[in-house]
Protein backbone atom coordinates (compact mmCIF):
# COMPACT_ATOMS: atom_id res chain seq x y z
CA UNK A 1 0.00 0.00 0.00
CA UNK A 2 2.77 2.17 0.93
CA UNK A 3 4.66 1.62 -2.35
CA UNK A 4 1.23 2.40 -4.65
CA UNK A 5 0.67 5.53 -2.48
CA UNK A 6 4.56 6.75 -3.30
CA UNK A 7 4.32 5.88 -7.16
CA UNK A 8 1.11 7.38 -7.39
CA UNK A 9 2.65 10.90 -5.61
CA UNK A 10 5.39 10.24 -7.62
CA UNK A 11 3.68 10.16 -11.11
CA UNK A 12 1.23 13.57 -10.41
CA UNK A 13 4.79 14.87 -9.58
CA UNK A 14 6.23 14.10 -13.03
CA UNK A 15 3.28 14.74 -14.60
CA UNK A 16 2.60 18.05 -13.40
CA UNK A 17 6.07 18.86 -14.54
CA UNK A 18 5.74 17.61 -17.74
CA UNK A 19 2.62 19.84 -18.23
CA UNK A 20 4.64 23.05 -16.10
CA UNK A 21 7.36 22.16 -18.97
CA UNK A 22 5.15 21.99 -21.95
CA UNK A 23 3.51 25.33 -21.27
CA UNK A 24 6.96 26.77 -20.72
CA UNK A 25 7.99 25.41 -23.92
CA UNK A 26 4.77 26.77 -25.96
CA UNK A 27 5.53 29.86 -24.85
CA UNK A 28 9.05 29.85 -26.20
CA UNK A 29 7.92 28.64 -29.39
CA UNK A 30 4.59 30.59 -29.78
CA UNK A 31 4.70 33.66 -32.43
CA UNK A 32 5.11 36.76 -30.76
CA UNK A 33 1.50 38.57 -30.83
CA UNK A 34 -0.42 35.37 -30.78
CA UNK A 35 -1.52 35.54 -27.63
CA UNK A 36 -0.96 39.63 -27.02
CA UNK A 37 -3.20 41.70 -24.91
CA UNK A 38 -6.72 43.37 -26.79
CA UNK A 39 -5.81 46.79 -27.10
CA UNK A 40 -8.12 49.16 -24.78
CA UNK A 41 -11.31 50.51 -27.45
CA UNK A 42 -11.74 53.46 -28.67
CA UNK A 43 -14.43 55.39 -27.21
CA UNK A 44 -16.94 57.12 -29.89
CA UNK A 45 -19.39 59.40 -28.36
CA UNK A 46 -22.76 57.63 -30.74
CA UNK A 47 -26.01 59.52 -30.07
CA UNK A 48 -27.26 56.11 -29.17
CA UNK A 49 -25.84 55.83 -25.81
CA UNK A 50 -27.31 56.74 -22.65
CA UNK A 51 -30.82 56.14 -21.19
CA UNK A 52 -32.21 58.62 -23.60
CA UNK A 53 -30.00 58.31 -26.65
CA UNK A 54 -31.31 57.53 -30.19
CA UNK A 55 -30.26 56.74 -33.29
CA UNK A 56 -29.03 60.07 -35.75
CA UNK A 57 -31.19 58.91 -38.99
CA UNK A 58 -28.18 60.50 -41.46
CA UNK A 59 -25.95 58.28 -40.04
CA UNK A 60 -27.75 55.32 -40.38
CA UNK A 61 -28.38 55.74 -44.02
CA UNK A 62 -25.11 56.67 -44.64
CA UNK A 63 -23.91 52.97 -42.27
CA UNK A 64 -26.57 51.08 -44.33
CA UNK A 65 -24.64 52.82 -47.99
CA UNK A 66 -21.26 51.85 -46.23
CA UNK A 67 -22.64 47.92 -45.45
CA UNK A 68 -24.49 47.86 -49.11
CA UNK A 69 -21.19 48.70 -50.88
CA UNK A 70 -18.44 47.54 -49.44
CA UNK A 71 -19.52 45.01 -46.39
CA UNK A 72 -22.22 43.14 -47.97
CA UNK A 73 -19.38 41.64 -50.55
CA UNK A 74 -18.88 39.12 -47.66
CA UNK A 75 -21.40 39.90 -44.46
CA UNK A 76 -25.21 38.42 -44.28
CA UNK A 77 -27.76 40.02 -42.48
CA UNK A 78 -29.76 37.25 -42.16
CA UNK A 79 -32.28 38.50 -39.66
CA UNK A 80 -33.49 41.96 -41.45
CA UNK A 81 -35.70 42.50 -44.29
CA UNK A 82 -35.41 45.08 -46.39
CA UNK A 83 -39.13 46.59 -45.03
CA UNK A 84 -36.93 47.20 -41.48
CA UNK A 85 -35.50 50.13 -43.36
CA UNK A 86 -38.92 52.06 -43.59
CA UNK A 87 -40.15 50.71 -40.36
CA UNK A 88 -40.26 53.36 -36.90
CA UNK A 89 -37.02 53.64 -35.38
CA UNK A 90 -35.17 52.71 -38.33
CA UNK A 91 -32.71 54.84 -40.99
CA UNK A 92 -35.57 56.71 -41.91
CA UNK A 93 -36.14 55.47 -45.39
CA UNK A 94 -39.34 55.59 -46.57
CA UNK A 95 -41.65 52.89 -48.16
CA UNK A 96 -40.74 53.84 -51.71
CA UNK A 97 -36.89 53.66 -51.15
CA UNK A 98 -37.16 50.44 -49.12
CA UNK A 99 -38.78 49.24 -52.38
CA UNK A 100 -35.72 50.91 -54.48
CA UNK A 101 -32.93 49.77 -52.38
CA UNK A 102 -34.18 45.81 -52.19
CA UNK A 103 -34.63 45.91 -56.16
CA UNK A 104 -30.87 47.47 -56.86
CA UNK A 105 -29.61 45.92 -54.01
CA UNK A 106 -26.02 44.55 -55.21
CA UNK A 107 -27.44 40.32 -54.95
CA UNK A 108 -30.79 39.60 -56.26
CA UNK A 109 -33.21 36.75 -54.68
CA UNK A 110 -33.30 33.13 -55.13
CA UNK A 111 -36.62 31.97 -55.28
CA UNK A 112 -38.17 29.06 -56.60
CA UNK A 113 -38.75 26.39 -57.73
CA UNK A 114 -40.48 27.91 -60.99
CA UNK A 115 -42.85 25.61 -63.04
CA UNK A 116 -40.44 23.41 -64.04
CA UNK A 117 -38.91 22.97 -60.58
CA UNK A 118 -35.82 25.20 -60.79
CA UNK A 119 -34.21 27.70 -58.93
CA UNK A 120 -34.29 31.46 -60.51
CA UNK A 121 -33.19 35.05 -59.40
CA UNK A 122 -35.36 37.90 -59.33
CA UNK A 123 -34.97 41.77 -57.71
CA UNK A 124 -35.68 41.77 -53.98
CA UNK A 125 -38.97 43.29 -52.71
CA UNK A 126 -39.48 45.00 -49.25
CA UNK A 127 -40.55 41.97 -47.81
CA UNK A 128 -37.63 39.72 -48.51
CA UNK A 129 -34.49 39.38 -45.99
CA UNK A 130 -31.08 40.28 -47.24
CA UNK A 131 -29.57 37.84 -49.59
CA UNK A 132 -26.39 36.12 -48.00
CA UNK A 133 -23.25 36.17 -50.03
CA UNK A 134 -22.35 32.74 -50.04
CA UNK A 135 -24.72 29.87 -50.74
CA UNK A 136 -23.37 28.41 -47.74
CA UNK A 137 -20.22 28.18 -45.25
CA UNK A 138 -18.07 26.04 -47.08
CA UNK A 139 -18.44 28.46 -50.26
CA UNK A 140 -17.59 31.59 -47.96
CA UNK A 141 -14.86 29.87 -46.68
CA UNK A 142 -13.18 29.10 -49.88
CA UNK A 143 -13.81 32.41 -51.07
CA UNK A 144 -11.70 33.70 -48.10
CA UNK A 145 -8.88 32.02 -47.15
CA UNK A 146 -10.54 29.31 -45.05
CA UNK A 147 -11.91 32.53 -42.67
CA UNK A 148 -15.64 32.67 -42.12
CA UNK A 149 -16.86 36.34 -42.23
CA UNK A 150 -19.56 36.56 -39.23
CA UNK A 151 -23.26 37.24 -40.33
CA UNK A 152 -23.46 41.32 -38.90
CA UNK A 153 -27.21 40.83 -37.79
CA UNK A 154 -26.51 41.16 -33.94
CA UNK A 155 -22.14 41.12 -34.15
CA UNK A 156 -22.69 44.94 -32.58
CA UNK A 157 -23.97 43.43 -29.47
CA UNK A 158 -22.15 39.91 -29.75
CA UNK A 159 -18.98 41.73 -29.07
CA UNK A 160 -17.86 43.28 -25.99
CA UNK A 161 -17.77 46.95 -26.76
CA UNK A 162 -19.92 47.05 -28.91
CA UNK A 163 -19.87 49.46 -31.97
CA UNK A 164 -16.88 51.10 -30.28
CA UNK A 165 -15.41 47.94 -30.72
CA UNK A 166 -16.56 47.21 -34.62
CA UNK A 167 -15.32 51.07 -34.52
CA UNK A 168 -11.97 50.69 -32.90
CA UNK A 169 -11.06 46.97 -35.19
CA UNK A 170 -11.87 49.18 -38.81
CA UNK A 171 -9.41 52.09 -37.98
CA UNK A 172 -7.29 50.06 -35.91
CA UNK A 173 -5.21 48.53 -38.90
CA UNK A 174 -1.36 48.82 -38.69
CA UNK A 175 1.66 47.51 -39.17
CA UNK A 176 2.88 45.31 -37.25
CA UNK A 177 5.38 45.72 -34.20
CA UNK A 178 9.15 44.25 -35.50
CA UNK A 179 8.52 41.93 -32.28
CA UNK A 180 5.04 40.10 -33.89
CA UNK A 181 5.21 37.61 -36.45
CA UNK A 182 2.07 37.63 -38.85
CA UNK A 183 1.06 34.69 -40.75
CA UNK A 184 0.40 34.82 -44.05
CA UNK A 185 -2.90 35.99 -45.11
CA UNK A 186 -3.20 37.42 -41.83
CA UNK A 187 -3.29 40.97 -40.88
CA UNK A 188 -1.72 43.33 -37.83
CA UNK A 189 -4.80 44.80 -35.61
CA UNK A 190 -4.80 45.52 -31.96
CA UNK A 191 -8.10 45.12 -31.30
CA UNK A 192 -8.69 42.31 -32.34
CA UNK A 193 -8.31 39.37 -29.83
CA UNK A 194 -4.63 37.50 -31.15
CA UNK A 195 -4.04 40.80 -32.94
CA UNK A 196 -3.76 38.74 -36.53
CA UNK A 197 -7.25 38.79 -38.40
CA UNK A 198 -7.86 37.36 -41.73
CA UNK A 199 -9.96 40.37 -43.09
CA UNK A 200 -7.89 42.56 -44.98
CA UNK A 201 -8.50 46.91 -44.26
CA UNK A 202 -11.92 47.10 -45.51
CA UNK A 203 -12.39 50.67 -45.57
CA UNK A 204 -10.12 53.53 -47.32
CA UNK A 205 -10.89 57.32 -48.15
CA UNK A 206 -13.53 58.18 -50.95
CA UNK A 207 -14.49 54.67 -51.24
CA UNK A 208 -18.05 55.83 -50.39
CA UNK A 209 -19.99 58.49 -52.11
CA UNK A 210 -21.64 60.60 -49.41
CA UNK A 211 -24.46 63.30 -50.57
CA UNK A 212 -24.98 65.12 -47.76
CA UNK A 213 -21.49 66.46 -46.96
CA UNK A 214 -20.25 64.24 -44.15
CA UNK A 215 -16.88 63.43 -44.83
CA UNK A 216 -15.90 60.56 -46.66
CA UNK A 217 -12.82 59.27 -44.64
CA UNK A 218 -12.25 56.13 -42.89
CA UNK A 219 -13.14 57.48 -39.85
CA UNK A 220 -16.62 58.65 -40.58
CA UNK A 221 -17.15 55.32 -42.34
CA UNK A 222 -16.17 53.38 -39.08
CA UNK A 223 -18.55 54.92 -36.96
CA UNK A 224 -21.18 55.21 -39.59
CA UNK A 225 -20.94 51.79 -39.85
CA UNK A 226 -20.74 50.62 -36.59
CA UNK A 227 -23.91 53.29 -35.23
CA UNK A 228 -25.39 50.87 -38.68
CA UNK A 229 -24.83 47.49 -37.06
CA UNK A 230 -25.76 48.78 -33.67
CA UNK A 231 -29.59 48.97 -35.00
CA UNK A 232 -29.50 46.27 -36.58
CA UNK A 233 -28.61 44.60 -33.59
CA UNK A 234 -31.65 45.93 -31.55
CA UNK A 235 -33.66 47.83 -33.89
CA UNK A 236 -36.18 48.51 -31.04
CA UNK A 237 -33.74 50.45 -28.86
CA UNK A 238 -35.65 53.33 -28.75
CA UNK A 239 -38.48 52.18 -28.26
CA UNK A 240 -37.16 50.01 -25.08
CA UNK A 241 -35.66 53.22 -23.75
CA UNK A 242 -39.05 55.11 -23.90
CA UNK A 243 -41.06 51.96 -22.70
CA UNK A 244 -38.47 51.98 -20.00
CA UNK A 245 -38.84 55.40 -19.06
CA UNK A 246 -42.17 55.18 -18.69
CA UNK A 247 -42.38 52.46 -16.70
CA UNK A 248 -39.61 54.19 -14.33
CA UNK A 249 -42.41 57.33 -14.39
CA UNK A 250 -45.37 55.03 -12.99
CA UNK A 251 -42.90 52.80 -10.61
CA UNK A 252 -41.75 56.59 -9.43
CA UNK A 253 -45.58 57.85 -8.71
CA UNK A 254 -46.83 54.35 -7.50
CA UNK A 255 -44.27 54.52 -5.09
CA UNK A 256 -45.66 58.03 -4.32
CA UNK A 257 -49.26 57.12 -4.16
CA UNK A 258 -48.47 53.98 -1.82
CA UNK A 259 -46.56 56.45 0.81
CA UNK A 260 -49.10 58.43 1.24
CA UNK A 261 -51.89 55.61 1.57
CA UNK A 262 -49.99 54.08 4.00
CA UNK A 263 -49.41 57.60 5.82
CA UNK A 264 -52.80 58.08 5.96
CA UNK A 265 -54.12 54.32 6.85
CA UNK A 266 -51.43 54.06 9.79
CA UNK A 267 -51.40 57.59 10.96
CA UNK A 268 -53.19 57.41 14.03
CA UNK A 269 -51.89 53.78 14.66
CA UNK A 270 -48.80 53.33 17.32
CA UNK A 271 -45.88 51.40 16.15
Amino acid sequence: MTKTKIDIMSLAHVSASAVVGAVIFAAAVMPAGAAGEQRELKEVNFTFEGPFGTFDRGQLQRGYKVYEQVCSGCHSLDLLSFRNLAEEGGPGFSPAQARVLAAEFPRQVLDGPDAFGDMFERPGKPSDRFPPPFVNEAAARASNSGAYPPDFSVLAKAREGGADYIYSLLTGYEEPPAHEEIREGMYYNPYFPGHQIAMAPPLSDDVVEYTDGAPMTVDQYSKDVASFMMWAAEPKLEERKRIGFQVMVFLIVLAGLLYFTKQKLWRNIDH
